[in-house]
């Protein structure tokens, strides 16, 4: 036999298994910043690096949300292309890296050395608009990838500017302090790039480069029919890992994996990796997966469900049997107020009618059934864990990302 709290008893163990599941990860989010620093068509393999880079993480799960590209030139619309509206990587022209999905965040004469910094230290003013700002916290892991012409421990951007080493080192130093990332991967390909990195002195940092002190950072080949070189050496060869390797958001493939993979006969340079500044050195970094910065998953742990703290899976279920013993004698209250209610009206209906008056019965709205409200209640109860469990289930088995 069926009684009120027999779909209360259905609905418990799934009620339990949605509250053990939480989230909880070594970082929390993933956002990554994107940059070119050249303007002119000469240096379209400086925009086709970038916009490479962002076809990438879009793929492995990172939303356009949490994405900054910073184009200082619009290849595209150039007059000079000879297939306009397209931005190619490749000579076999595979894939436009243009397409019609791409949000540039800072475009043209927006992208300066002021505008860089400020969005990294989250030093703009309050009218610059959400799509604009690097959102990232203390449990957000940040992939910085930066191009262009640059130099002994400068970049410059769009030739009319440049950034030190110096004044990178204290942009991430200001993020630190500020809780702006958990962890930090910075990429740069430019002539002389290992030198951009050599300041750095904020924890939590790996950093890899192009070339070595004295060292040029080459193109890899041009396109005859766009007439310019259409991406670098270090970043072609980073790329062909990533899409040849890195399939899906849940490759276990690490940074070890990555930096591995440079082969200096290729890349006609020296790359560089500095582990210094992360915990436990390069034996723990190269432990980190590509997914971790290139990527946006994070893993789901289920709390102990014995544990009795505040906050706890056992407090929160005590407290739930508390409401439902609360709302069942509210209920039986109501109920036996209602019975009262309708032996009194059946006692006056009964009665003779005064032979100096008629009685005049007022007729108001009929209630159609004596439903009680627990029961209401239940059937919302029961409606309500059954979405929760089926979206939990889907998760789990699915897995999540962001």
């Amino acid at each position: 036999m069926l009684t009120p709290y027999s779909g209360l008893l259905r609905v418990l163990p799934l009620l339990l298994l949605a509250l053990t599941v939480t989230v909880s990860s070594e970082h929390t989010s993933n956002w990554a910043v994107l940059v070119s620093t050249s303007r002119f068509w000469f240096n379209y393999r400086h925009l086709a690096n970038v916009l490479s880079l962002y076809r990438t993480v879009k793929r492995l799960g990172i939303p356009d949300s949490q994405i900054i590209l910073m184009l200082p030139d619009d290849m595209a619309c150039n007059p000079r292309n000879a297939f306009p509206g397209t931005v190619y990587s490749n000579a076999d022209r595979a894939v436009d890296l243009y397409g019609d999905n791409i949000e540039v965040d800072y475009r043209g004469y927006e992208v300066t050395v002021e505008n860089f910094i400020r969005l990294l230290t989250d030093r703009l003013d309050e009218d610059v608009p959400r799509s604009k700002r690097l959102g990232s916290d203390a449990g957000s892991n940040v992939l910085v990838y930066m191009t262009g012409h640059g130099g002994d421990q400068f970049l410059k951007f769009q030739d009319s500017e440049e950034i030190g080493a110096w004044d990178l080192a204290d942009a991430f130093g200001q993020m630190w302090e500020k809780k702006r990332y958990h962890e930090l991967l910075f990429m740069i390909d430019t002539c002389q790039a290992n030198t951009m990195y050599t300041h750095f002195y904020s924890p939590n940092i790996i950093a890899t480069g192009s070339s070595e002190l004295d060292q040029s950072s080459y193109s890899h080949h041009a396109d005859n029919d766009v007439g310019v070189a259409v991406i670098d050496r270090w970043t072609y060869y980073v790329l062909e890992f990533l899409e040849t390797q890195v399939t899906s958001a849940n490759s276990k493939l690490t940074l070890g994996d990555l930096f591995d993979s440079y082969d200096e006969s290729k890349i006609h340079s020296q790359p560089g990796v500095r582990w210094d500044l992360f915990p436990g050195g390069e034996q723990e970094g190269r432990l980190r997966t590509v997914a971790d910065f290139f990527g946006n998953v994070q893993n789901v742990e289920v709390e102990n469900v014995n544990a009795t703290e505040p906050g706890s899976l056992q407090e929160d279920l005590i407290e739930i049997a508390r409401l439902v013993n609360k709302w069942r004698a509210r209920d039986q209250d109501y109920l036996a107020r209602q019975n009262e209610s309708l032996v009194s009206k059946d006692a006056s209906a009964h009665k003779e009618p005064s032979p100096h008056y008629t009685v005049r019965t007022k007729v108001g709205p009929a209630k159609m059934s004596e439903e009680s409200t627990w029961q209401k209640r239940l059937v919302g109860v029961s409606v309500l864990g059954a979405c929760a469990a089926v979206w939990l289930t889907g998760s789990i088995l699915g897995g999540t990302s962001a």
